[in-house]
C-alpha cells in the first residue's frame, strides 16, 4: 500500500528528514507538533496556555490537510518536559475537542526539539462509509 504525504503551509514545515502526516489507508500519521508559528519558525513566545493552543492549531492544519478535522483524531500522545503543566494541557484541549474525546497518553521527557515544554502527535482516523476530500 503507497503512502501519501500530508505537507501544508498552514503549519511549521518539518524540520528535518520527516513529514507533516502521512496517510495509509484511512489512518493518517500525524507529526509532533511543537509551538512553533508556522509563518515565522519561531517558538511562541508567553505562557504555556498559549504554547499547547499553538500546537493544537498545528496539528488542527495538518488534520484540515489531510481531509479530516481534530474530531477524526483517535489518539494523541503528549510530551511534557514538566508534567506539572498537564492541567493546562486539559483545559486547552476542552476548547479544541469534543466528547467522545481521543484516547491520549502523557510522558514526561527530560528535553524537546528547540527547548520547547510541550510536543503532541496524534493519529487520525477516517470512518471507510463516509466520504472526505482528499
Amino acid at each position: 500500500m503507497a503512502h501519501r504525504q500530508i505537507q501544508t503551509d498552514d503549519a511549521p514545515k518539518a524540520i528535518g528528514t520527516y513529514s507533516q502526516a502521512v496517510q495509509t489507508g484511512e489512518t493518517v500519521y500525524l507529526s509532533g507538533q511543537i509551538p512553533l508559528d508556522p509563518a515565522t519558525m519561531q517558538v511562541v513566545d508567553g505562557p504555556i496556555e498559549q504554547q499547547i493552543e499553538r500546537v493544537f492549531e498545528n496539528l488542527k492544519a495538518v488534520a484540515e490537510a489531510a481531509g479530516g478535522s481534530l474530531a477524526h483524531i483517535a489518539k494523541l500522545t503528549v510530551y511534557l518536559t514538566d508534567l506539572s503543566d498537564f492541567p493546562h494541557i486539559n483545559e486547552v484541549m476542552a476548547r479544541f475537542f469534543k466528547e467522545p474525546f481521543p484516547a491520549r497518553a502523557a510522558i514526561g521527557v527530560v528535553a524537546l526539539p528547540l527547548g520547547v515544554p510541550l510536543e503532541i502527535d496524534a493519529i487520525l482516523v477516517f470512518d471507510s462509509s463516509q466520504e472526505y476530500s482528499y
